[in-house]
């Protein structure tokens, strides 16, 4: 992002500079901006082809102004040989320090390997974190179909979703998801790639009929969402049973004197297409009154080392592990039902996992003890 001066914002307002210093810039038109560094690169600046060695030399000695033979002493002294105090089959483990060690940095890093070997490790749920790993692994992954293939000069952005409720217990906003998405793409893509918890919510109230809890969930039931970009409400109208949920925001914005906000629909527009400033929040609300924080943190045009096939964009490159609820009773299980009003459990509301759950409030024939409330309850660790 360019700094903040008036002379290149006068020349375009298309080019981001700073608003807030070091906090936000000022709204430009992602598409143009797209253009203008197209404008201003030759093509093999940004083309995905591999240029030869020779060329790479060529140009280097061109632009420093050496003569070949500097070339190759520089190449001699800057390569990662050079680096290497040992032969690399002759070369110490540099965990293996010695005891009688007089340095005062080897004798600190000592003390701390001495002190992680002396912990305790706990190894419950290393497949999920290795299943996490694996996800990461599509950064840099080639392409399989020649038609998956990102077009060269494309734009990619990075939007960190926030989840402020979810982590009000931290001192600090974490970051729950970070995605790449193409500039080309659709406001819906990025819908999709948004994982929240409330949308696979059952609602209603099961204590009298546990075994008939519905299927659907209520991303199915639900479907209306929309996204507020700069004075714009772009709605997901793709279903017939989707509505315009700003309405009613945009009804009391007018009697409130607020500028008046217009609408757009999220499948018909593209990022390329939309005017937004970098390191603002912006927002995503689904579920009615789900609400989720965006902010874009970055615009580039893609490279050759990005990942290139299109269809695993939106790329996620970051999710933030959620310690997972515990059932209240065996405090192994995961929870899988929520009380209220409860009188045999130790807390209200109550999380049980669903076999604490039925032995403690029904009988061998399934008859309901007591009076209580349960619902279904979806762990926000699910998503781990």
């Amino acid at each position: 992002m360019a700094e903040g001066g008036g002379s290149v914002n006068s020349l375009n307002e298309n080019v981001p500079v700073y608003e807030h210093v070091d906090v936000n810039s000022k709204p430009f038109h992602i598409g143009s901006f797209r253009d203008l560094w197209l404008s201003v690169l030759n093509p093999e600046d940004y083309s995905f082809k591999e240029t030869s060695g020779e060329i790479d030399d060529v140009r280097f000695m061109q632009e420093m102004g050496i003569p070949p033979e500097t070339l190759e002493e520089l190449k001699a002294v800057c390569s990662t040989e050079s680096l290497c105090c040992h032969p690399a089959d002759e070369a110490p483990d540099p965990d293996d320090i010695p005891a009688d060690t007089q340095l005062a940095t080897l004798k600190l890093r000592k003390k701390r390997l001495d002190y992680k070997k002396s912990l305790i490790r706990d190894s419950v749920g290393r497949h999920d974190a290795y299943a996490n790993e694996l996800e990461m692994l599509t950064l840099g992954r080639r392409i399989e179909d020649a038609t998956d293939l990102i077009p060269e000069g494309e734009i990619v952005l990075t939007f960190n979703v926030i989840y402020p409720i979810l982590f009000k217990q931290f001192r600090h906003v974490r970051v729950y998801q970070t995605l790449h998405i193409l500039g080309s793409q659709k406001l819906t893509e990025l819908r999709d790639a948004i994982c929240c918890v409330s949308d696979l919510q059952v609602f209603g109230e099961f204590s009298n009929t546990p075994d008939m809890v519905p299927q659907f969930i209520s991303k199915d039931h639900y479907k209306s969402a929309f996204f507020y970009f700069e004075g714009v409400f772009y709605n997901d109208m793709r279903f017939p049973e989707c509505r315009d949920i700003t309405k009613v925001t945009r009804d009391w914005a007018k009697t409130k004197g607020f500028p008046e906000f217009t609408t757009a629909k999220m499948e018909e527009t593209t990022f390329s297409d939309l005017r937004v400033k970098v390191g603002y929040p912006y927002l995503y609300c689904h579920q009615g009154d789900c609400e989720h924080v965006l902010i874009l943190t970055d615009v580039r045009l893609v490279h050759k080392d990005d990942c290139l096939d299109r269809k695993l964009y939106p790329l996620l490159t970051h999710k933030h592990r959620v310690v997972t609820r515990k059932c209240s009773v065996c405090h192994l299980y995961i929870s899988r039902w929520i009380t209220t009003k409860d009188a045999l459990a130790p807390m209200d509301p109550c999380l049980y996992c669903d076999q604490c759950f039925r032995l403690l409030h029904y009988d061998q024939h399934g008859n309901k003890l007591g009076d209580f409330q349960a619902y279904a309850y979806v762990d926000p660790g699910a998503f781990n």
